[in-house]
């Protein structure tokens, strides 16, 4: 959790104005903070890309607690551990003084804020003679951090604030934005991005490899009209960056969420972390552990690796709709398994007789044994032991983190194109059928809306809630109603955080609605 926890007038204590910002290694390294002097000297303008800098370190610096409230809700995950908010959330069991919703809303918040700073010190440095072109590029860069935490956050929220400037006072000013509002303000914020940005895959970055360029802005657009129903400017966005012809389905699924997969020409949105391939020393990591298997009965290939908390769990509906799809590729690399969830799934008549890559130990030689916490765990949190740098054994450290996958642009394409949509660049069978040939599927002729929230089920599992997103924006929330869980119209949205309403009387007046 972030130190600015409670309370959001907290935030003017860590955002007095671009207070951190410094250089690092630009090779598969994350970008690290620091402090500048108060009296910065804007005529200095080769210190506008720490900044920049800056601005990615803060985007990569992801609370533990963030990723499980985006994604929980989903018929593809179960909570599991200790934190009965998450177990509460998945049952649409919603309460206003949740610790998690307070503090994944200040995350998001305080990043916002922080970039608005960014934008307006690069500001400054332009104005004292830096590179107006550098400028503008470094702001593009920034925008489409921003639009990808609205879009999380109005996914959360539905109405949600869109702050203007670096001060948190000014929040108190802000009316809250429709979300079909906030989800054009995020097109509209990535029109305004994309001429400024890099014309190439994240990963063909010099300056900042892996950083942010037009395609991702391209799809963060695509994702904020799908969410608006406007599928032709989705359509658009997503057939722009199939038409470049840049980006390609890595083949080795399972690779893809390992080492090797680190900016991997897939990607068109990655948290990066390092350990520098050092065996000890700095190593920024994301927080893995909430994914890791417990002690007990963890057998890991290298000894001393350590495990984790056992947070989160694929659920029984998901491994058991893999199966039946023959779905091996996507499955073995999804869930991991446990002799006792292997039982629990032969024990229903129809799935008795598993088929013999079903296994608790993966193709690297880490061995889930049964822990009291969980009977599956997420494959694509998982990394195996064999790749860690040695002398490290944090779990999965060194493990980039994806967000956008070119196989998601895929698919929101064909689903953009059976919503009313048209393209000239690719059908959408095509589409579908690119994604099922990775997984070593037949070809479907004719897809329906219904074939493609199958794929993407199957394609996304345990990935930042796209199939609860999915569900509930085309209405077909009944598959959310599942082993005891009753899915109501208006569970789609959270609750704003009682710290929250306490202190902005604009949520507390939509709150009293």
């Amino acid at each position: 959790m972030k130190r600015f926890r409670y309370k959001l007038i907290t935030l003017a204590m860590v955002l007095s104005l671009t207070a951190t910002f410094s250089c690092s290694e630009y090779l598969n390294a994350p970008l690290e903070n620091q402090i500048l002097a108060d009296d910065t000297d804007y005529s200095q303008s080769q210190n506008m890309v720490l900044l920049l800098n800056g601005s990615y370190a803060k985007f990569y610096d992801f609370e533990w607690e963030t990723y499980p409230l985006i994604s929980v809700r989903g018929d593809d995950v179960n909570p599991a551990g200790d934190q009965q908010v998450l177990f509460d959330t998945d049952e649409y069991n919603y309460g206003r003084s949740f610790w998690i919703y307070n503090s994944t809303w200040l995350n998001f918040y305080s990043d916002i804020m922080y970039w608005n700073g960014a934008i307006e010190e690069i500001r400054k440095y332009q104005e004292a003679g830096a590179s107006a072109s550098n400028a503008e590029q470094y702001i593009a860069e920034i925008k489409v951090m921003k639009g990808y935490n609205m879009l999380q956050l109005a996914r959360l929220w539905n109405d949600i604030l869109i702050p203007l400037s670096s001060d948190p006072n000014d929040l108190y000013e802000v009316e809250l934005t429709p979300f079909n509002d906030v989800m054009q303000y995020i097109s509209d914020q990535m029109d305004e991005a994309i001429p400024n940005l890099p014309n190439i895959r994240p990963n063909q970055r010099t300056d900042i490899t892996g950083g942010v360029t037009r395609y991702t802005a391209l799809a963060v657009k695509a994702l904020a009209n799908l969410e608006m129903g406007n599928y032709q400017a989705t359509a658009e966005a997503t057939g722009t960056i199939i038409g470049s012809g840049e980006f390609m389905l890595e083949q080795d699924y399972y690779q893809l969420f390992k080492i090797p997969g680190k900016l991997n020409s897939e990607n068109l949105l990655e948290f990066q972390y390092s350990d520098y391939g050092a065996e000890s020393g700095t190593s920024e990591k994301f927080p893995w552990q909430v994914y890791g298997p417990q002690a007990v009965g963890w057998q890991p290939a290298v000894p001393e690796s350590a495990g984790g908390w056992g947070f989160w769990e694929p659920t029984e509906k998901y491994i058991k709709f893999m199966l039946d799809r023959n779905d091996r590729k996507r499955l073995a690399t999804t869930v991991l398994f446990t002799p006792d969830g292997i039982s629990d799934i032969e024990a229903d008549p129809d799935y008795a007789d598993l088929p013999n890559w079903v296994t608790n130990v993966t193709p690297d030689g880490d061995t889930f044994g049964n822990a009291p916490r969980y009977k599956f765990l997420s494959g694509k949190h998982y990394l195996p032991t064999t790749q860690l740098t040695p002398g490290r054994f944090n779990y999965g450290e060194n493990k980039n983190m994806i967000a956008i996958r070119y196989a998601e642009i895929l698919l929101v394409h064909a689903e953009a194109l059976v919503s009313g949509a048209s393209s000239s660049v690719m059908s959408a069978d095509e589409a579908v059928n690119a994604v099922r040939s990775r997984a070593n599927l037949g070809t479907l002729s004719g897809v329906t809306l219904d074939d493609v929230l199958d794929e993407k089920f199957a394609e996304f599992g345990m990935e930042w809630g796209v199939r609860f997103f999915d569900l509930v924006r085309h209405g077909q929330t009944d598959d959310l109603s599942y082993e005891g869980r009753s899915y109501q119209e208006g569970d789609r949205f959270l609750p704003y955080p009682l710290d929250q309403v306490d202190i902005l009387p604009q949520l507390q007046e939509a709150s009293n609605q």
